[in-house]
């Protein structure tokens, strides 16, 4: 029998016919007094008690929903405070109530757990506006002159896929280089609406090149490479899946991609680190895709549970971290396991914001001491090395000039955009992109936009500068093909902490 749902009327006729609210109507309220009361976005709390941003939207528009699900949004609620009946002005006592009680993490300040990229409009903004995905894309793809795969595949990981905007402009460019190649590629991504995101884009890779495994995971950092757990209890609770994909049309493939959305919502379930706030996974997840019909020819593609030893050809470690986070942690979580699953001869390409750009001037304008990225390449490679220790002796770490570096890209405008009077729509995606790149908190954007001086600010850097853009910086980390006698490729960790945050 099909699950029970709440009875969901209009939400225009908030109250039933017998004078009691109506239940999802009551459900909502308490929600978006959850929101206030607690300063979270609503979008958040979908993702974060449900694994769906976009629940308010569903529930407002009228769309049902069962009792199980209603349930857990209770439970969050209850869980996350005290006081869920509190009045609005009760802030500081939700806030206090939602503080994790564990005596090995800091003492609250009161407030939650900072998490800048929750703001999915900012994000989506941000990348339907500039041409950092097509920039950072264009970078990566002239990785692939100085790899030679070995068979059966070409192995490819993308450390924070995103949308899959990178992805598949790479996999384009793959198959224009490497026509008659299988193809490995794993793309790690804990956000379900990424996901969402990135298989609309697949489809008509596997038409392109039906030679391809693509496996989407949610893991860490440091387990992601080798599709595995570093915890044995986890490991053994992996939620493990495989798509063969029937047919030989994109139409086909898509329509069977857009079914196991079922699969993504339970695989993709998150839950925040009560001390970073950052997105942690409910339930490790591997979904493994290719196609039915080159089964046979992929047998040794296909990955096996337990049985994927990394040695990746390429690796993309596009922004997988925030930019206030310490060195130590992106070393330690990010660049050290991701070199280690690096094969003889392969390569990492990492990129991070650098600044010195026009949005900085913009944000300066506004909060004079801003200075968000104080870790460059050269201290990242320093500590890389350090950490890696005697097996440094395998890699080649290359920051290379500034010239050869940085990587230049833009908030597309129109020519004749940039007038003397620039329209409103201009201004607030200059603004946008500013604060994105920048990572401003609301809170400390509340007074800035109150005060309404920040579009005038805005107006006057897109006219000095006939525009604007941002810079990022890029660093490679290669292996040797000929190893030394500290081996590299043993190194797999042994423990396995919270994965690093990544900005889409």
């Amino acid at each position: 029998m099909p699950e029970a749902t709440l009875n969901t009327p209009q939400f225009a006729d908030p109250m039933k016919a017998d004078g009691t609210q109506n239940p999802v109507t009551a459900l909502l309220r308490d929600i978006e007094h959850f929101c206030q009361t607690s300063n979270m976005a609503e979008s958040t709390f979908g993702r974060q008690s449900v694994n769906d941003g976009k629940l308010c939207n569903r529930l407002r528009s009228g769309k049902n929903i069962t009792v199980s699900t209603a349930q857990k949004i209770r439970t969050f609620i209850a869980s996350h405070t005290k006081f869920p009946t509190a009045p609005a002005d009760s802030r500081s006592r939700l806030e206090e109530a939602s503080r994790p009680a564990s005596h090995s993490e800091p003492r609250s300040t009161g407030k939650r757990p900072f998490r800048f990229y929750d703001n999915r409009q900012k994000y989506l903004a941000f990348v339907n506006t500039c041409n950092e995905k097509w920039k950072i894309g264009e970078r990566a793809a002239h990785e692939l002159s100085h790899i030679h795969p070995s068979p059966p595949a070409l192995r490819l990981f993308d450390a924070g896929t995103g949308d899959g905007s990178v992805l598949s402009y790479l996999l384009r460019t793959m198959h224009r280089r490497f026509p008659t190649i299988p193809f490995f590629v794993v793309a790690k991504e804990i956000s379900l609406e990424d996901i969402r995101l990135c298989l609309e884009k697949l489809p008509d890779r596997f038409v392109e090149h039906p030679a391809s495994v693509i496996v989407l995971t949610n893991l860490y950092y440091a387990e992601a490479p080798w599709l595995m757990p570093g915890n044995v209890a986890v490991a053994a609770a992996l939620n493990w899946h495989e798509v063969s994909l029937q047919g030989g049309s994109a139409q086909e493939y898509g329509e069977q991609l857009r079914a196991i959305d079922d699969i993504l919502v339970n695989g993709w379930e998150v839950r925040a680190s009560a001390k970073t706030g950052n997105p942690m996974y409910v339930r490790p997840s591997v979904l493994v895709i290719f196609r039915e019909d080159h089964r046979f020819l992929l047998d040794s593609v296909v990955p096996r549970r337990g049985q994927v030893e990394g040695n990746y050809d390429l690796i993309l470690a596009a922004q997988p971290w925030r930019a206030s986070l310490g060195v130590a942690f992106k070393v330690n979580k990010v660049l050290a396991p991701l070199v280690r699953s690096l094969a003889p001869g392969g390569r990492m390409l990492t990129v991070q914001s650098y600044g010195r750009d026009p949005g900085l001037e913009l944000v300066r304008e506004i909060w004079p001491d801003e200075n968000p990225f104080q870790t460059n390449r050269h201290e990242l490679l320093k500590v890389l090395k350090e950490t890696l220790g005697r097996a440094a002796a395998n890699y080649n770490f290359n920051a290379a000039s500034d010239s050869k570096s940085i990587l230049r890209y833009e908030m597309h405008t129109l020519p004749t955009e940039i007038a003397e009077s620039i329209g409103t729509s201009t201004l607030f995606a200059a603004w946008n992109a500013s604060i994105y790149v920048y990572q401003i908190e609301d809170d400390r954007l509340e007074p800035a936009i109150a005060s309404g001086a920040y579009l005038e600010t805005t107006a006057r850097i897109l006219q000095k500068h006939n525009g604007i853009w941002f810079n990022d910086e890029t660093f490679v980390v290669s292996r040797r093909r000929t190893a030394t006698m500290a081996t590299a490729s043993s190194a797999f960790p042994s423990t396995i902490s919270s994965g690093g945050f990544h900005r889409d």
